[in-house]
């Protein structure tokens, strides 16, 4: 039993370090403006955090999420200035109960207390202080403690006051920078007509708009600006919040929407005619927040030093919408798979104009009974993917039907067939061009033959200038150089001579990349790594038979049929000879590897910590004689997933197999001595 609590002891700090960098990395990619998760997710691991960090207080520390508030100050940025009273973050909760229970303990200790519900703006925080009625200074919230000095950025903003009349003394107020959805849809046409990156969300654009050292940059992208609280000033400012927040509307000042509320039935009445209206709303809200209305009272609410005191908000669900389907568009996959994708009236999401979501298949389509007309409902799964949840059948017209997907390929007019024991349907015709521009793609792609330089547009070039007809013609373009630079197809010379030497460079890649890119149905490029280190040569693996393939850890009876099937073909024989021409590594260089575990074959999944990315931790299984497969099976030495208790397919497939599902740090720990020092060298 000692012995048990003791491994329970140690799992939970490696659990907890696991959820605290994954935290850590999104909070990055969130200050970058390139949003890993949605907020809804970002919201739930931080969850999880804050019940390990009640179970086993030891955990907390300040470098802990829950106790940081906002990003490091980028200090190159601009000059830091350290904050008059720390802007401190809101605590959050999901369920309406825990604001009438925060209500209900609020009047426990004042019975007269009130409060104000208003909107939750999804932008970014920035403090005003004024002299007498000067602006003197704008800064963000930075770290909370230490923000940057943006007052030359902040003057431009309509919303934001140069100088308020009548008010004299000090005077220090917080809002939230925000875009409006015409703002921002207006910035992302401006960024595509520049051939620049758009930006994901208005939030992110607003945060690195304000962040510009240019203040034109600022004026012409169109900020706007909320005001929520009066940090410090007079005493008709700071005594009640609602009426300090009306004292600011006589002066001019754009104050957020609110309602000033004595019961609990009001709060929640607010809380859900917000959420009724968010949907049409100029702007993206996230939320609302409870405020205690007599400031004198918060200083007995405080919940931690990561939040301020008197306030709480609510977080909506994810956010859903109803629109209408108006066209189903089918396009050629690169095995010609038929990929149908329903286009619907514009509708906005997560900050985003949405207007398409793919439909999958015939069998998800017949499943949610969608057809042209149809009303559906739409909702987000990341930052960025439009997903369609079901479709509304009281509101199908009259005279729609479930869509029915061709029988003939609408790029080449070749035949549609069902792929055998699979919902999807292909194109069978080998010379679809649709098929070769995505073919060609993928194979000079990162997860292939990672030709560096070797661009969507410039395939799409080559092919219609008739220099691509296969994979193989890649190897010949060195003799269409000059073709390539009288026309520029690829640009002048030195990036059509850097893309050239790229290709060359490429002829040296593992076996195992161009496996992985010659898109055979089902093989992905884990399995491409299984296949090609139990074959060791193409000459092999061609041929090979079905029961060998079978041997194989992660190849079924569905992929050796397509392996098969492609070797099968003289077409893809000659093509694989060809390449082996032009100087492509066929055969596998068995080198010098260990054996510590040989024998073993692993499955990976999830996130990695001590490795870039999760095809260097099977690298580094391969290199030790181990083998990995792309999903689980009762050949599994060990599932890898530094979430063992997740509900992932993987997870329930092994513990229905009774496979062991260990962590990263497990796996590193179960290696010999000797590796278990080496591996420590290369992860640091």
């Amino acid at each position: 039993m000692t012995g048990e609590k003791s491994s329970m002891q140690e799992e939970i700090p490696a659990k907890y370090r696991e959820l605290t960098d994954k935290v850590k990395k999104y909070n990055e990619a969130y200050e970058a403006g390139e949003p890993l998760v949605t907020d809804y997710e970002y919201d739930m691991l931080m969850l999880q955090i804050k019940k390990m960090e009640k179970d086993t207080p030891s955990l907390v520390n300040m470098s802990s999420p829950t106790q940081t508030v906002g990003a490091p100050v980028k200090r190159e940025a601009g000059v830091t200035v350290t904050h008059n009273i720390p802007m401190l973050s809101i605590q959050d909760v999901f369920d309406k109960s825990e604001v009438t229970a925060w209500a209900d303990d609020v009047r426990a200790m004042h019975p007269d207390a009130k409060f104000c519900v208003e909107h939750k703006i999804d932008g970014l925080s920035m403090t005003l202080r004024y002299e007498n009625g000067i602006l003197s200074l704008a800064e963000t919230r930075g770290d909370g403690f230490i923000g940057e000095d943006v007052t030359l950025n902040a003057r431009v903003i309509p919303d934001v006051m140069d100088s308020l009349p009548g008010i004299a003394g000090y005077l220090e107020i917080r809002g939230e920078v925000y875009m409006k959805h015409e703002d921002f849809d207006r910035v992302n046409r401006m960024q595509e007509i520049a051939g620049k990156k758009t930006f994901a969300n208005p939030r992110n654009c607003a945060a690195g708009t304000l962040r510009q050292l240019d203040p034109e940059m600022t004026r012409e992208r169109g900020l706007s600006f909320f005001v929520f609280n009066v940090q410090e000033g007079a005493n008709e400012f700071t005594r009640s919040h609602h009426c300090g927040l009306l004292r600011l509307d006589e002066a001019g000042v754009k104050t957020v929407p609110r309602v000033l509320c004595n019961t609990n039935e009001e709060i929640i009445r607010a809380i859900d005619e917000i959420g009724e209206m968010r949907g049409n709303l100029p702007y993206d809200i996230d939320g609302a927040v409870v405020k205690i209305d007599q400031t004198a009272y918060r200083a007995d609410f405080p919940t931690g030093s990561k939040y301020s005191a008197g306030h709480i908000a609510y977080k909506y669900p994810p956010e859903e919408k109803e629109t209408i389907i108006r066209d189903v568009e089918i396009s050629i996959g690169m095995t010609g798979r038929v990929n149908p994708t329903a286009v619907f009236d514009p509708i906005r999401l997560c900050g985003t104009t949405v207007s398409r979501a793919t439909l999958h298949n015939q069998d998800f389509i017949n499943t949610l009974h969608i057809g042209i007309g149809d009303t559906v409902i739409v909702y987000k799964s990341g930052e960025i993917i439009p997903k369609i949840r079901c479709s509304v059948p009281e509101k199908r017209p009259e005279g729609v039907t479930d869509f029915r997907l061709p029988d003939t390929c609408p790029v080449c007019g070749g035949p549609i067939i069902q792929i055998q024991g699979m919902a999807d349907k292909k194109c069978i015709n080998p010379n679809c061009p649709a098929q070769l521009e995505r073919h060609l793609i993928h194979f000079v792609g990162r997860n292939a033959m990672d030709i560096k330089g070797f661009g969507q547009e410039n395939v799409l070039t080559l092919v219609r200038e008739g220099l691509l007809h296969d994979i193989g013609d890649i190897y010949t373009l060195k003799e269409h150089r000059d073709v390539m630079l009288a026309k520029k197809l690829i640009g002048l010379e030195k990036s059509t001579d850097k893309l050239l030497e790229a290709i060359e460079k490429s002829k040296q890649n593992e076996p195992w990349r161009l496996l992985a890119g010659l898109a055979i149905d089902n093989v992905g490029n884990v399995s491409a790594r299984t296949i090609m280190n139990t074959f060791g040569s193409f000459e092999k693996l061609m041929h090979a038979t079905r029961d060998e393939l079978l041997a194989v850890p992660d190849v079924g009876g569905i992929m050796a049929d397509s392996i098969l099937e492609f070797f099968g073909a003289e077409e893809n024989r000659i093509l694989i000879a060809r390449l082996g021409e032009a100087g492509l590594q066929l055969e596998s260089d068995s080198g010098e590897q260990s054996s510590e575990l040989a024998g073993r074959t692993y499955a990976v999944t999830g996130d990695v910590t001590h490795f870039k990315n999760r095809n260097e931790l099977v690298a580094y299984i391969e290199q030790r004689g181990g083998k990995c497969a792309g999903s689980v099976s009762k050949k599994t030495y060990a599932l890898i997933n530094n979430d063992p208790t997740s509900q992932s397919s993987k997870n329930k497939k092994a513990r229905s197999l009774g496979i062991p599902i260990i962590t990263e740090d497990e796996f590193l720990k179960s290696l010999q001595a000797p590796q278990s020092t080496e591996q420590t060298d290369e992860t640091e």
